[in-house]
């Protein structure tokens, strides 16, 4: 017997669900309180199928099939006779979705399951309308549906275990990748990615540096598609400066996902992105203005370097570099009067390390060492160097064919900041039991696009690293947000990889 679903909600997010619902073989019963929008919904679906086949990238006769198995019904309350599932996909809004299910439950059979695709309402809040809340649970799938891969599976307070299994193999037999998330603010994906765009807006809040700079360093030394910048104007401000606050929110305050107070004034000014024409950066005709990379001074007089050798492996990668282009590079224990000194510190601002060496602080800058000078070079410049210090080693940096962004000094470089974000923040995802640590890393990978899942990077980047650089901006700044997650200090202190539980007090019991 072939498996029959009823999608409630022919948008966008209903039109994508009903797509890889029909590809997978199950009869789709299109339902919306608007019934031109099914009938949009039938055409649109059935021609991404023709142009599917077109492409190669199924049969013609699977394409035909699969169109078949489109069926409108209109009205969302219809009685439903052998539908397995219905999966909602209404606007988000709490008191809608309670209406809706709290109908549907008298209009379905009691072995139909419900599922919300919510992606910010709490499941157990929704459910709490209904008179049996086990038979409802969250399918959370992300825009456009067929491509991405990523289904959260979030049950409610009263959502059965066998419930949660039977949804995590729907989707993977649709051919998606299921996570199961418990039923908190944001659930996986949105939580982790408060890593990100909370630093990136704390830094621009600090001036240390613009969005355009943030956005290249994030691409460039972290490996990211897209800066966060880029991603909040992609997104939509309005839509995001919600989420940012609603998470926030939700966990009561905790301060490492504050939003910061640049987002709700330029909500204010409608300033949201791409949708506006203006955000972070200025769009004409949709195509984002970023402005040009900087162009290093044409004035500044050669000038030999020295190199602080406190962090491994600088002095001599540095050193190579700059010698590709002819600099000198001074090999004595410390530097001559006209020398220009580059520190690279870990969790400690350029001026600071600068006077723990004893360094001249005026031709002292900070270079920031993550990644390895291979890509993007990141100078960080405090209030007390002498100008034409800073011009000669830009000229000179830049002279080597690396791109550079220059920024003003903080306690830590943009990178480490961003990634020790990330890092924490999916730290305290695990230490909370959201997810498990395979779960996490997945979800970022496929619902984020990052280039590895938080609790990997860290392990990558090293969690003692890591961990010294929250705790230094910890003490630096006195800003809670950077409190190291006990995931993480334990796992730094046992040598045990951030992606992996370890022993936990159910090991240690009779199953």
């Amino acid at each position: 017997m072939q498996r029959r679903v009823r999608v409630i909600g022919a948008g966008v997010m209903g039109r994508g669900i009903a797509q890889l619902m029909a590809a997978g073989g199950w009869t789709v019963e299109l339902a919306d309180v608007r019934p031109e929008a099914v009938a949009d919904a039938v055409v649109r679906v059935g021609a991404m199928f023709d142009r599917l086949a077109a492409k190669g990238r199924m049969t013609a006769a699977d394409a035909a099939a699969a169109k078949e198995r489109l069926v409108p019904v209109g009205e969302p309350l219809t009685p439903v006779q052998d539908a397995e599932l219905v999966v909602e996909a209404v606007r988000e809004d709490l008191g809608v979705k309670r209406e809706l299910f709290a109908a549907l439950e008298r209009a379905v059979p009691e072995h139909t399951v419900l599922a919300t695709n919510t992606s910010s309402l709490s499941v157990t809040a929704i459910g709490a309308a209904l008179d049996d809340p086990g038979r409802l649970v969250g399918l959370h799938f992300f825009n456009p549906v067929p491509l991405m891969k990523l289904v959260e599976v979030v049950p409610g307070a009263r959502t059965p275990e066998s419930v949660t299994r039977a949804m995590v193999e729907l989707v993977r037999d649709l051919g998606h990748h299921p996570v199961i998330a418990a039923d908190a603010p944001g659930f996986l994906v949105n939580h982790a990615g408060r890593g990100l765009v909370t630093e990136a807006l704390r830094i621009l809040e600090d001036r240390v540096a613009e969005p355009v700079d943030v956005d290249r360093i994030a691409r460039d030394v972290l490996g990211l598609k897209m800066g966060p910048f880029e991603l909040l104007d992609l997104t939509g401000l309005d839509v995001s400066h919600h989420v940012l606050e609603t998470i926030w929110e939700g966990f009561h305050s905790e301060p490492r996902l504050r939003p910061s107070h640049l987002t709700r004034a330029r909500v204010d000014a409608g300033l949201f992105g791409r949708k506006t024409g203006v955000g972070f950066y200025p769009y004409v005709d949709g195509v984002k203005q970023e402005p040009a990379e900087l162009s290093p001074p044409a004035d500044a007089a050669p000038r030999p370097f020295w190199i602080s050798d406190t962090e491994a492996g600088v002095r001599e990668g540095l050193s190579a570099l700059l010698s590709t282009n002819g600099a000198t590079v001074e090999t004595g224990d410390e530097p001559s009067g006209e020398a220009v000194c580059l520190v690279a510190p870990y969790g400690t601002s350029a001026l600071d390390a600068a006077r723990a060496e004893g360094l001249p602080v005026a031709r002292t800058l900070g270079i920031d060492p993550f990644g390895g000078f291979f890509t993007r070079l990141t100078l960080a410049v405090h209030p007390g160097l002498d100008p034409a210090a800073g011009r000669s080693a830009v000229a000179a940096l830049a002279a080597t064919g690396r791109a550079i962004s220059v920024v003003r000094d903080a306690p830590a470089s943009v990178a480490q900041r961003l990634l020790a974000s990330i890092v924490n923040v999916g730290c305290g995802i695990a230490e909370q039991r959201i997810a498990g640590p395979e779960d996490i890393d997945t979800a970022v990978r496929l619902g984020l696009g990052y280039p590895r899942g938080p609790l990997e990077w860290g392990e990558h980047a090293g969690s003692g690293l890591v961990l010294r650089v929250l705790r230094d901006l910890h003490a630096a700044t006195g800003d809670p947000r950077y409190r190291p997650s006990r995931w993480l200090t334990e796992r730094a202190a046992l040598g045990l990889p951030l992606n992996e539980t370890g022993t936990t007090p159910s090991d240690l019991l009779a199953p």
